[in-house]
C-alpha cells in the first residue's frame, strides 16, 4: 500500500538545497554552547553548599546566586533575538560566546558572593544572545525541510538533555574539584565556536530592520522577569500576596509591551510575525509542551528524593535514566511527517503520548520507582516530539529575516509555561499534600514534604517514622490528583494541535507569490 502525503503535509512541498558536511559540522559546534547554556540552568545543583562555605553568603545572596542566571535569560531573550536580525545572528553569535566564557571565567574564581551574582548575571545575557542565535542559525544552514527537521529534532534533543545533564555534572566535579570548576567546562566549548565559527558558520541578518526600538527592551523585560519570578516561587512558597501581585505588574508590563508593538514604527515583535500562518497556534502549543516538561519534573525529581530517599546524587543520576528514549523521539516525529503523516496528527499524537505517562504518574504508590522513571520518559519522549515539529513549523513558516526574533518568541513562551506549569500543578499538589496530612502532625510539617522530613529527624524514631510515612503518601496523592489535571490538559492541547494545526503546512515564506513582504536574508561567508 502506497504511502501518499496528505495534500497540506510537508511532505508534499519542494525540497531546498541539501545540507553537505560542512553545515552538518557547523550544527555538532552550535550544540555545544546549547549543552552549555542548558546545563548552566542546573549546573549549580551540588556545588552550593561548597559555595555557601566558601563565600559565605546571606541565604537572599545564595538564592539570587541560584536564580539570576534563569530569570536574566528569560528576561533578555525576545531582545537578543531582535538584535540578532539587526546586527547578524553569527556576530551576535560569537559575542556572546565570548562573553559567556568570561563570565565563566569570573564565576569561577569569584572571591565574593557579589561578584558570583554579577558572573551569573552576566551568564544569563551571554546565554539569552547564544539560545535564539544557535535556533536561527540552523533556519539558514538547513533550508531542505526535511533536514531542518533533523536539526531541530537534534536541538530540541540537546536543550531538554543539557538540563538534566547539568547537575551530574556538577556532582562529578564537585566531587573531584573545587567549585569553580562547573563553570571551566565551559571555556573549550565557547573556544571551539569562538575558533570554527566563522569559518562554519554563514552570516545572515534583516536587510532592512528599521530602528531598534529602545522603549520595547525595559517594557519587555518589566513583562517577563515580574511573571516568571511570581510563578517560580509559588509552588514552594504559596499564593502569597507578594507573588501575585508580582504576575500581575508583570501581565500589565505585558499588555503594555503588546500595545508599543502595535503603535511603534519598528516594532521589537513585528505583529505581522503573528499573522504567519501556523506561527501564533505554535507559540501557544510550545508554551503548553514546555508547562507539562517542567510540571512533571516539578514531581518526579522531588518523588526520588524526597519519597524514596535518594541521595541527590543518586536522583540526578537516575534522572537521566527517562532522557533516553529523548533521543529517538523527534527523529521518529520527523521520520512521520516525512511518510506524509500530517504535522496536526504527529503533533497530537505526540501530546496523546505525553498524557499517557501523566496517566502512569496517577497510579504511582510510595515505592515505584521505575513506573514513575518509566513515565518521565513517556512524557519526555512526547514532549519533545511536538516540541521539534513545532519550532520546525514556526521557524519554517516565518521569513528567514526573521528567524532570530520568532526563535526568541518561542524559547520566552517556552519559560512561561515550564513556570506556569510547575506553579499551577505544583500549587495542584500542595492543596492535596495539605488535606491528606493529619491533622494531629505538626504545623511545617502539613506545609511541605521537605518540611515534614525535617521535623520528623527530630521526633522519636516511632513518632518521625510514622510522620515520614503520611508525608509521602500524602504527596504521592498530590502527585496523582497533579497528574490528572497535566492529563487533561494535555488531551486538551492534542485537540486544539488536531484543530489549528490542521491546514497549516510549512511554504516558503520568502516567496513573492505567497508571502510578498519579506525580503531574502543577506548571507555571507568569510
Amino acid at each position: 500500500m502506497t504511502n501518499t502525503p496528505h495534500p497540506n503535509s510537508d511532505a508534499a512541498l519542494p525540497s531546498g538545497p541539501l545540507a553537505g558536511r560542512r553545515e552538518w559540522t557547523a550544527l555538532g559546534v552550535l550544540m555545544l554552547p546549547l549543552l552549555l547554556v542548558s546545563m548552566d540552568v542546573s549546573v549549580l545543583y551540588f556545588a552550593i553548599p561548597q559555595i555557601s562555605a566558601d563565600l559565605e553568603p546571606s541565604g537572599t545572596q545564595q538564592l539570587w546566586i541560584f536564580d539570576v542566571y534563569a530569570f536574566v535569560l528569560a528576561g533578555l531573550l525576545m531582545t537578543m533575538g531582535s538584535v540578532g536580525d539587526r546586527v547578524g545572528r553569527r556576530k551576535l553569535l560569537l559575542v556572546g560566546a565570548a562573553a559567556f566564557g568570561a563570565a565563566s571565567l569570573v564565576a569561577a574564581y569569584a572571591n565574593s558572593p557579589e561578584t558570583l551574582i554579577a558572573a551569573r548575571a552576566a551568564l544569563g545575557i551571554g546565554g539569552a544572545t547564544l539560545m535564539p542565535s544557535t535556533l536561527a542559525m540552523i533556519r539558514t544552514l538547513f533550508t531542505d525541510p526535511g533536514q531542518r527537521s533533523k536539526a531541530i529534532g537534534m536541538w530540541s534533543a540537546v536543550m531538554t538533555g543539557g538540563v538534566a545533564l547539568g547537575s551530574v555534572m556538577s556532582g562529578v566535579l564537585v566531587e573531584h574539584f573545587w567549585w569553580g570548576s562547573v563553570f571551566l567546562v565551559n571555556l573549550p566549548a565557547m573556544a571551539l565556536l569562538l575558533l570554527l565559527g566563522p569559518f562554519l558558520l554563514p552570516e545572515s541578518r534583516d536587510p532592512s530592520p528599521g530602528r531598534f526600538d529602545l522603549l520595547s527592551v525595559p517594557l519587555s523585560m518589566a513583562a517577563v522577569l515580574p511573571v516568571i519570578y511570581g510563578l517560580k516561587e509559588i509552588p514552594s512558597e504559596g499564593w502569597h500576596v507578594r507573588y501575585v501581585v508580582s504576575v500581575t505588574v508583570g501581565l500589565l508590563f505585558a499588555a503594555l509591551f503588546v500595545q508599543r508593538q502595535r503603535t511603534a514604527a519598528s516594532p521589537m515583535l513585528p505583529p505581522a510575525l503573528f499573522r504567519s500562518r501556523g506561527f501564533a497556534p505554535a507559540v501557544v502549543l510550545n508554551l503548553l509542551s514546555s508547562f507539562a516538561m517542567l510540571g512533571s519534573a516539578y514531581f518526579t525529581t522531588q518523588y526520588l528524593q524526597s519519597v524514596l530517599g535518594k541521595s541527590s546524587m543518586e536522583a540526578a543520576l537516575w534522572a537521566l535514566l527517562p532522557t533516553v528514549l529523548v533521543g529517538v523521539a523527534a527523529p521518529v516525529a520527523a521520520w512521520l511527517v516525512r511518510r506524509g503523516v500530517h504535522r496536526a496528527y504527529v503533533v497530537a499524537g505526540g501530546f496523546v503520548l505525553a498524557a499517557c505517562g501523566y496517566g502512569m504518574l496517577t497510579v504511582a504508590g510510595t515505592d515505584s520507582m521505575w513506573l514513575v522513571l518509566a513515565a518521565a520518559g513517556v512524557i519526555a519522549s512526547g514532549i519533545v516530539a511536538v516540541m521539534s515539529q513545532l519550532m520546525d513549523l514556526a521557524l519554517g513558516t516565518v521569513p528567514a529575516r526573521q528567524a532570530g526574533t520568532a526563535s526568541s518568541v518561542l524559547e520566552t513562551g517556552a519559560e512561561f509555561g515550564g513556570a506556569l506549569g510547575m506553579a499551577l500543578l505544583g500549587s495542584i499538589g500542595t492543596a492535596v499534600y495539605r488535606h491528606e496530612m493529619p491533622a494531629s502532625a505538626p504545623a511545617g510539617a502539613r506545609e511541605t514534604l521537605g518540611a515534614a522530613l525535617a521535623e520528623a529527624r527530630g521526633l522519636p524514631s516511632r513518632a518521625g517514622d510514622s510522620l515520614v510515612g503520611a508525608a509521602r503518601e500524602a504527596f504521592t496523592s498530590g502527585m496523582q490528583v497533579a497528574a490528572v489535571a497535566g492529563a487533561l490538559l494535555l488531551l486538551g492541547a492534542a485537540v486544539l494541535a488536531s484543530v489549528t494545526l490542521r491546514q497549516v503546512r510549512v511554504r516558503d515564506p520568502e516567496c513573492p507569490t505567497t508571502d510578498p513582504a519579506p525580503a531574502a536574508p543577506a548571507l555571507s561567508r568569510p
